[in-house]
């Protein structure tokens, strides 16, 4: 079972605390956490996409010559495919690129990635996050105090907003609630920092 140290948001050691095994201890799954960040940027992919074939293009109505004797190729339509300005054959158009992993999956890659930020050292437990009023140079002091100084994902039980609204304007940090963590963000993040009570909830929600 990983033993972590705890520290106040001035950066100093209050205690320890011991992460549930099945969670932040897990076997790392690689392709799994693969098959995550894949389906969630296919989610999040537009899809706006749109080309217009031979009916949709303006024009065209007519036949540009006559079918026979004119020693030119038979066409019907200068809207064609074949012809400059004609429709698009098979083109993309709008659509979903959005696809579900299978919730065991998706949960494994959640204990993959977590496991992950352990293994490499990465993770800050914190005692508690509490603003009295929303401060950006508060949490930026704060997080210099842990030696955070890199893109890091500040997770809690759930979202404060004091925090949610000292947090945004901080470049490279994320705020979310635990138990709305994503593959992606853990991946994409150099350091987690998290509340203890963050790290029961994230144990809540995503143990065996």
């Amino acid at each position: 079972m990983p033993k972590v140290p705890v520290y106040n948001m001035q950066g100093s050691a209050v205690g320890e605390i011991d992460l549930t095994a099945d969670v932040w201890n897990s076997v790392v799954h690689s392709s799994a956490v693969f098959d995550a960040v894949q389906s969630q940027l296919a989610g999040r992919r537009a899809g706006t996409h749109k080309v217009k074939t031979r009916a949709e293009v303006r024009g065209g109505g007519r036949k540009p010559w006559k079918q026979k004797g004119t020693g030119r190729a038979r066409q019907g339509s200068i809207r064609s495919p074949q012809w400059v300005g004609g429709g698009t054959v098979h083109g993309p158009v709008p659509r979903s690129y959005a696809y579900q992993l299978p919730k065991k999956v998706r949960r494994l890659a959640i204990r993959s990635a977590l496991t992950s930020k352990v293994q490499e050292g990465a993770i800050v437990v914190l005692d508690s996050i509490a603003l009295a009023e929303i401060k950006t140079r508060t949490m930026r002091t704060a997080l210099d105090a842990l030696g955070v100084s890199k893109k890091a994902l500040v997770v809690d039980a759930a979202k404060d907003q004091n925090v949610y609204l000292s947090v945004r304007n901080l470049p490279g940090v994320t705020y979310s609630a635990a138990d709305s963590i994503n593959v992606y963000d853990l991946v994409s993040h150099d350091r987690l920092v998290i509340t203890t009570a963050g790290v029961a909830r994230v144990e809540e929600v995503f143990s065996k």
